[in-house]
């Protein structure tokens, strides 16, 4: 089983910590997030590990080469020029995949205890493109699902819905959570290039009438350490529960 990792983003929102160390390597509890997030996939029946890098992408190469890849396959995939967010990340990193299955995309800034192996699982027996853990909406960027759990529209940054096909029964507004399982086939479906967002593929797939579903895990832990605030609060979360 594959997962890809991003790790190029370049925590301005952490700096001046992210000034000397890439946002993959700020530590919780001691650990990189690259390291809490890697080990948590390969726990879940990971054996190769697909990883962009972009800002201090020698010191990402260093710690995985100490870390002596944790033990498993890793590919890394280096965005020299600029991050190219989650959707031009994963598309430059397509010769990467060896493309048998479904595989996980995870952020590294995301504290989290969702039950990966669920979340496959959920993902296998679905026929969707891609499987997305997701949670109550608390900000206005919200994806919206209808009754049948597929995609059918979202949220801008003032809240307002825009849909993407006519929904069926009632819609919820949920959270993406950063994590997700995706068919292979999204190679073959990414018409975007350059810097792009997944979710821009997700949406233009949900009018063409392919399925995007969520997963929920609302009862999860879930921190986004990418502010201050939040990574003090992982921190501490991790010094009471170790």
């Amino acid at each position: 089983m594959e997962a890809m990792i991003l790790a190029a983003g370049l925590g301005t929102r952490l700096r001046p910590l992210t000034h000397e160390i890439p946002k993959a390597l700020v530590p919780v509890g001691g650990k990189p997030m690259l390291e809490h997030v890697a080990r948590r996939l390969i726990e879940a029946g990971c054996d190769r590990l697909i990883i962009n890098v972009h800002h201090h992408a020698d010191q990402v190469l260093s710690f995985l080469d100490g870390r002596d890849n944790f033990g498993v396959e890793v590919a890394v995939s280096v965005e020299a020029d600029h991050a190219l967010e989650t959707g031009g990340g994963l598309k430059k990193a397509e010769s990467l995949f060896r493309k048998q299955e479904p595989f996980f995309m995870h952020n590294s800034d995301i504290f989290t205890g969702i039950d990966l192996t669920e979340l496959y699982h959920a993902h296998s027996r679905r026929d969707s493109v891609a499987t997305l853990a997701m949670r109550e909406a608390e900000s206005n960027r919200f994806l919206i699902f209808d009754e049948n759990e597929d995609l059918c529209g979202y949220g801008d940054r003032e809240g307002n819905e825009h849909l993407t096909h006519e929904p069926v029964g009632r819609t919820t507004r949920l959270d993406f959570c950063g994590v997700q399982v995706i068919s292979p086939e999204i190679f073959t479906l990414m018409t975007e290039s350059g810097v792009f967002s997944i979710i821009n593929t997700y949406l233009r797939l949900s009018r063409a009438g392919r399925r995007i579903q969520p997963h929920r895990v609302d009862g999860a832990t879930w921190i986004d350490i990418g502010k201050p605030d939040s990574l003090a609060q992982a921190r501490a979360l991790f010094e009471k529960t170790g």
